[in-house]
């Protein structure tokens, strides 16, 4: 088919992660006629290589709690949740003939805990439905009469829809698809969009070459981390995290890295300050310490009275002088309080996921753009964040749900 010629269709879905499969099915379900878009060769690779290690549908926590977990975009999301929440993404998974159970951590899996089977069910279920897909189609945008161009291996193609949700993902992990490339094409169409950021990332903070070449891949755990906010407030979190060649990462960083990315943004660093031994208290530290240390050596004392070694002991020699060491009130409190000054976030394409992107104010409640009638947009294309966890998923389920009852309603209305 040749470039410039069109194809009529009533809805089409550009992404196939799961904000767009959702919409897909909500509006079919309606009797909405669908057409789906994706740049790969198949569907949902995002959320299979998400699964890899155990596929993290939702969580289990109150509602109340699991909202907090949006930040900034709380209450809007939080709107959305109020459609289709993680129970209802559990009735969902079952609906497809998977079951779930809650981790000891509150994370809701898989029975089986993989993505594969559960997005096999959903894709026959979708195209018994009479979904219709079009894989290696990627969007380059809309033509000069407002038709949508795709790159296809036969060429370019145009289509002409009545609606168009689009679900495009953010900029992380563009390797799977979600490359940001729209992100030009909305603005230059008045669409109110924000930078995209990383989210769920790790930081450089540039070790010597000693801890790089030695201790990379190393784990923290347990830590203890403690970071301020925008306000002035401290809080403290226990977890695990990593030491990179460059810095840090992992879910414990990872759970805090929209404060520390914005504290960055704002002062030019951020301080992450961790505790090494959260089992111990500084009055205990600084007593063991202080005891004689005779004809052991400084590495096997530390062992012996605090339990550090490897990376953890590592780290101590990262910031304190020689001369510190030998000062047991300092070595205590830097064990409690090791202070880490982060430069700067990982690129966007290692991140998890992303911030920035369409802004809320820019999407009815029908997510439906203001600036673009009849196109609508799910996902984490749009401006919100969360942790990993099961929020990222669950947000992206629900936003999908809305768009595509959206893009119902408005085709309905359309006539």
């Amino acid at each position: 088919m040749s470039s410039g010629q069109h194809v009529p269709t009533e809805l089409i879905i550009i992404g196939g992660g799961p904000a767009g499969l959702m919409a897909a099915e909500t509006a079919r379900a309606r009797g909405i006629e669908v057409d789906l878009f994706e740049s790969k060769g198949s569907v949902g690779r995002k959320f299979l290589i998400a699964g890899k290690g155990g596929m993290n549908l939702t969580h289990s926590e109150p509602k109340p709690d699991f909202v907090k977990r949006y930040g900034k975009r709380s209450k809007e999301v939080g709107h959305w949740l109020d459609d289709f929440d993680a129970d209802a993404l559990r009735a969902w998974a079952r609906g497809l003939g998977i079951e779930t159970f809650i981790g000891t951590s509150g994370r809701v899996f898989p029975s089986d805990l993989k993505a594969a089977p559960l997005l096999r069910g959903w894709v026959h279920r979708l195209r018994e439905s009479g979904v219709r897909f079009h894989v290696h189609h990627r969007w380059l945008g809309w033509d000069e009469n407002g038709a949508l161009r795709f790159e296809t291996p036969d060429g370019e193609r145009t289509y002409t829809a009545k609606a168009v949700v689009l679900a495009l993902g953010g900029g992380s992990w563009p390797q799977l698809g979600s490359d940001g490339a729209w992100w030009p094409w909305l603005a230059s169409r008045g669409v109110d969009v924000a930078p995209l950021q990383p989210s769920n990332c790790g930081f450089d903070i540039g070790w010597t070459d000693h801890l790089a070449t030695r201790f990379a891949g190393a784990p923290l755990k347990p830590v203890a981390a403690y970071w301020r906010d925008e306000s002035g407030h401290e809080h403290t979190r226990q977890g695990e995290c990593v030491v990179t060649t460059t810095g840090i990462e992992g879910s414990l960083v990872y759970a805090l890295s929209a404060s520390l990315r914005d504290a960055i943004a704002e002062r030019g660093h951020a301080t992450l300050e961790l505790d090494l031994a959260p089992d111990r208290t500084l009055a205990r530290l600084q007593h063991d310490l202080a005891k004689p240390r005779g004809s052991r050596s400084f590495s096997e004392h530390l062992r012996r009275q605090t339990g550090l070694t490897g990376v953890k002991a590592a780290l101590l020699h990262e910031v304190l002088d020689k001369s510190h060491f030998q000062d047991t009130d300092t070595l205590a409190r830097t064990i409690k309080r090791l202070p880490l000054r982060l430069q700067r976030a990982r690129p966007i394409a290692e991140a998890i996921s992303t911030a920035g992107g369409v802004r809320l104010e820019a999407i009815g409640d029908s997510m439906m753009l203001t600036a673009l009638p009849g196109v609508f947009c799910a996902g984490e294309m749009l401006d919100w964040e969360a942790p990993t966890g099961g929020y990222l998923l669950t947000a992206c389920f629900a936003s999908g749900q809305r768009a595509g009852l959206g893009a119902a309603a408005w085709l309905k209305r359309a006539g």
